[in-house]
């Protein structure tokens, strides 16, 4: 018998629901309803919970071939988990562009400044510069705090959004003829990509 008869049998045993089983382990409807159905498993973690709430063992609950699936899927959602937090550490990290100096301060002058001593530009460039900075960096703040509420589509948006920012700025530093903080933003890119192919 597959895992999802198994909990359906279960589930219906105790005259349960599909919301009162959620509650009980702490889950949404629609994780039971998935499992049920056979189109996905629950974590270790979970699968623990539901072993512990029916006084069952997981060797009960779930045959060896289930059991490779369910910590291949575990160690998915935990690569994927740190190279979102490494990405978000990353958009965080463009901070230093307000702080080093990584600008040419203007065509006549050979002196590198920090983002805030810049002075040498038009100001509508600079509160570009300062806005494309300052995204990136809620963007990071953004994803850290989504990372703790375990929502993966959310949590993909924000990877995104922030390869997109991270193009945008390298763009738009090369194109304003600033290569030191196009290199950094260049740098985080490299990383950023490849860390999100080596998930795939």
């Amino acid at each position: 018998m597959e895992f999802s008869e198994k909990l359906q049998e279960l589930r219906k045993s105790r005259t349960l629901t599909q919301e009162e089983l959620a509650e009980a382990l702490f889950v949404s409807r629609t994780a039971i309803s998935k499992w049920e159905s056979g189109r996905g498993y629950p974590s270790i973690d979970s699968l623990k919970e539901i072993s512990r709430y029916f006084s069952v063992t997981i060797d009960d609950l779930i045959c060896s071939d289930e059991m490779i699936t369910v910590a291949e899927n575990d160690k998915k959602e935990f690569v994927s988990k740190y190279v979102s937090l490494i990405c978000n550490a990353l958009d965080i990290l463009l901070a230093i562009l307000l702080f080093i100096p990584a600008f040419g301060n203007g065509t006549g002058s050979s002196e590198t400044v920090s983002l805030f001593g810049l002075t040498g530009i038009s100001p509508w460039v600079k509160i570009v510069f300062i806005m494309i900075v300052s995204i990136t960096i809620l963007n990071g703040i953004c994803g850290m705090i989504i990372t703790h509420f375990n929502k993966p589509v959310w949590n993909r948006h924000r990877l995104v959004t922030g390869i997109g920012l991270s193009i945008l700025a390298v763009i738009v530093f090369i194109a304003t003829r600033q290569p030191y903080a196009g290199i950094v933003c260049f740098a985080f890119l490299v990383i950023k990509g490849f860390l999100i192919a080596k998930t795939k």
